[in-house]
C-alpha cells in the first residue's frame, strides 16, 4: 500500500507531457495491431487500402501529439487535424484516427486564445476536407458529412464545458478562500478589540486617577503598579493571540475561560470601578465555546462600565446550568466618563454575532433609573 501510494505521488509529480504520453502511445500500439486494421473513423465511404510507410507516419500524427494535448492543445490539434485529412485521403482508416475527437476536447477545454478563430479553420478545413474527398470519389452524400461534423463540433462542446466548470469550480474556491480571509480577519479584530479595549481602558482609567494622588504615596504607588499589572497582562493576551495565527497552533492556547471571571473582576476593581460579583453552579464539562463567550461578554460589559460608568456600581452575575450560561452586568448610574476613551460601538456588536453564533441570546439597554444592563444567554455544549 505505502509502496503503490509512493508511486501515485510520484506519478503525480510528473511533468504533464510525461503523464499524457501513454495514452497516444497505447493508441498507437493498438493501430498496429493487425486485427485493428480498418477500425478507425471514416469519412467519405473510401475502400479501405492496406498499410504502406505512410501509414506509419500517419499514426505518429494522430497519436504523439496527445502528449502535449493539455500543454499545448492547439499544435496537437494541428497535427492531429493533418494526420486525419491523410487518413482520410489514403483511406487507411487506422484505429489513431479516433484521435480526433480527443484533440478537440482537450483543445476545447485547454485552449485559452483564438478559441473562435480555431473554430472558424477548423470548419472551413472541414469543408475543403469534404470537397477532396468528393473528387477522390467518395460517395459519402451531404448528409453524412453533416452529421459527422456535428459530432466533431460536440466533442469540442464536451471541452468547452470542461473548461466553464474547471473555471466555475475556481471562481467558487476564490469565493471561499476571500470569504475565509474575510472571516478570519474579523475574528482576529474583534479578538484584538476585546483584549486591547479593556486592557488599555483600565490602564487610560488607572492613569488618570494617579494624576489626583500625588499627595498619597501609598496610594499612588498602588495605581501605579495596577497599571503596571493591566499592561503586562495586555502584553501576555496579545502573545496569546499571535500564537494562535501560527500554522502550527493549538487552538486552546490563550484562549480565557469562565473560570478566569474572578481575575477579571479584580483587575476591573483595581481600576477603581466597584464591582460585586456573584456566581451561581458550575460551569459543564462539554461548556465548550461558550465559557469563552462568557468571558467575552462580561469583559466588554465590564470596559463600557468604565468608560461610561467609571466610579459607578458594577453588578455582575453569572449562572451555570447544564443546558447554558446566564450572564447579565449592569451598573447603577452613568457615573463618570470625563476620564475614558470613546467607544465604537463595535464592542457590543461582536459580542451579539458572538452569542448568536452559538444560538443564544443577547441585549444591551439601558436602564429606566440610569446606567445600563447586558443580558446574555449562551447554550453550553457547543464545540470548542
Amino acid at each position: 500500500m505505502i509502496d503503490l501510494r509512493r508511486a501515485t505521488d510520484l506519478w503525480r509529480r510528473c511533468d504533464i507531457v510525461v503523464r499524457d504520453l501513454p495514452f497516444g502511445l497505447l493508441l498507437a500500439v493498438a493501430s498496429l495491431l493487425p486485427a485493428l486494421y480498418g477500425k478507425g473513423t471514416q469519412v467519405g465511404d473510401l475502400p479501405t487500402r492496406p498499410f504502406d510507410a505512410l501509414a506509419f507516419v500517419v499514426i505518429a500524427l494522430e497519436c504523439l501529439p496527445l502528449a502535449v494535448r493539455r500543454r499545448w492543445p492547439a499544435v496537437c490539434l494541428a497535427l492531429v487535424s493533418l494526420g486525419f485529412a491523410i487518413d482520410q485521403f489514403h483511406a487507411y482508416h487506422v484505429l489513431a484516427s479516433n484521435a480526433m475527437p480527443i484533440a478537440l476536447i482537450s483543445a476545447g477545454a485547454h485552449l485559452e486564445r483564438h478559441r473562435r478563430v480555431t473554430v472558424a479553420l477548423l470548419s472551413l478545413a472541414y469543408v475543403q476536407l469534404a470537397f477532396t474527398l468528393g473528387r477522390l470519389g467518395a460517395a459519402e452524400k451531404v448528409e453524412g458529412y453533416v452529421v459527422f461534423y456535428l459530432a466533431l463540433a460536440l466533442a469540442w462542446g464536451i471541452g468547452a464545458w470542461l473548461r466553464s466548470t474547471r473555471a466555475a469550480e475556481a471562481e467558487h474556491r476564490r469565493h471561499v478562500a476571500e470569504a475565509t480571509r474575510a472571516a478570519e480577519r474579523t475574528r482576529i479584530a474583534r479578538e484584538l478589540h476585546d483584549v486591547v479595549t479593556h486592557h488599555v481602558t483600565a490602564m487610560v482609567v488607572q492613569a488618570e486617577a494617579a494624576r489626583y494622588l500625588t499627595a498619597v504615596p501609598d496610594r499612588l504607588d498602588a495605581t501605579l503598579s495596577a497599571v503596571t499589572d493591566t499592561g503586562r497582562r495586555a502584553i501576555t493576551d496579545l502573545r496569546h493571540m499571535l500564537d494562535l495565527l501560527k500554522a502550527d497552533h493549538d487552538t486552546d492556547v490563550g484562549m480565557p475561560s469562565a473560570g478566569e471571571l474572578h481575575a477579571l473582576v479584580e483587575q476591573t476593581r483595581q481600576a477603581g470601578q466597584p464591582v460585586e460579583f456573584t456566581e451561581e453552579g458550575s460551569p459543564a464539562e462539554s461548556a465548550g465555546s461558550a465559557e469563552f463567550v462568557t468571558y467575552r461578554v462580561v469583559q466588554e460589559a465590564l470596559t463600557n462600565a468604565l468608560k461610561y460608568a467609571h466610579g459607578s456600581p458594577t453588578v455582575v452575575r453569572v449562572r451555570y446550568s447544564e443546558k447554558e450560561i446566564s450572564v447579565e452586568v449592569s451598573t447603577g448610574g452613568p457615573g463618570s466618563r470625563a476620564v475614558s476613551p470613546g467607544g465604537s460601538g463595535r464592542g457590543l456588536a461582536g459580542l451579539r454575532e458572538r452569542v448568536d453564533a452559538l444560538g443564544g441570546e443577547f441585549s444591551a439597554d439601558r436602564k429606566a433609573g440610569g446606567g445600563f444592563v447586558v443580558r446574555a444567554r449562551i447554550p453550553a455544549g457547543s464545540p470548542s
